[in-house]
């Protein structure tokens, strides 16, 4: 073992964990909002919403995250969406923005259809006698989900949205393989200039762990108290 790379290529770490957290954070946010209004439609009346709904959340499940990543990267290209080159992220990330935000869309959109899944269990888990004593007050379906259930509905899923961002920080790894500077990217940037196969991975996942680990104890605090209060 051989770590000495390190008093020379620590930055590169710092970078593509910057670039992690930061592509990791965007595309939860992106997923949330999918995943909300996704979740809505699977447990409305309208059929034609549920329907799409549902063969989304069966699609992204059911097919792998670095094809979806292949489809939208050059999907964008070929139908000639281009995302604006915006000089104060282009220097912070140390890559092209367009290419970045190609990998927060695809980490967005497959995060989504698992956000839909946590927020529709966490919808369907809220006693329907709530839902019937706000209908005969006399609100509208629209504005119970609204006021009453999704309220709630968010207090008890917020644990396992936490989870979620964790997986999308470990699983990010895979958008390196299109060129943005993410840790992993970095790590194969280590190991290239050093010819060394082994070390410069073994600090990736120790730094993807630092970042992973007080993250999920945070999370399981927050539930313990959540579960407390209960």
């Amino acid at each position: 073992m051989n770590f000495s790379f390190l008093s020379k290529y620590w930055s590169y770490y710092v970078i593509g964990a910057k670039n992690t957290v930061l592509l990791a954070l965007m595309a939860v946010v992106i997923g949330v909002l999918i995943g909300m209004v996704l979740a809505i439609a699977r447990v409305g009346k309208n059929r034609p919403l549920r329907f799409f709904a549902t063969a989304y959340v069966e699609f992204i499940r059911g097919t792998p995250l670095l094809v979806q990543l292949f489809i939208i990267y050059y999907g964008l290209q070929a139908i000639g969406i281009r995302f604006p080159d915006i000089p104060f992220m282009t220097g912070l990330l140390g890559i092209n923005f367009a290419d970045f935000m190609a990998g927060v869309i695809t980490m967005g959109i497959n995060s989504g259809a698992y956000v839909c899944e946590i927020f529709r269990s966490g919808i369907q888990s809220i006693d329907k006698g709530q839902s019937e004593a706000a209908r005969s007050l006399g609100l509208s379906y629209p504005k119970t989900l609204l006021y009453i259930v999704i309220p709630q509905a968010i207090r008890n899923v917020l644990p396992t949205l936490g989870n979620e961002f964790v997986v999308v920080i470990k699983e990010s790894s895979i958008v390196s393989i299109i060129g943005i500077a993410d840790l992993m990217y970095k790590a194969n940037t280590v190991r290239g200039n050093t010819f060394q196969p082994f070390e410069p991975l073994l600090v990736a996942a120790l730094v993807y762990f630092a970042l992973t680990f007080p993250l999920s104890k945070l999370l399981a605090r927050v539930e313990r108290r959540m579960s407390n209060h209960e």
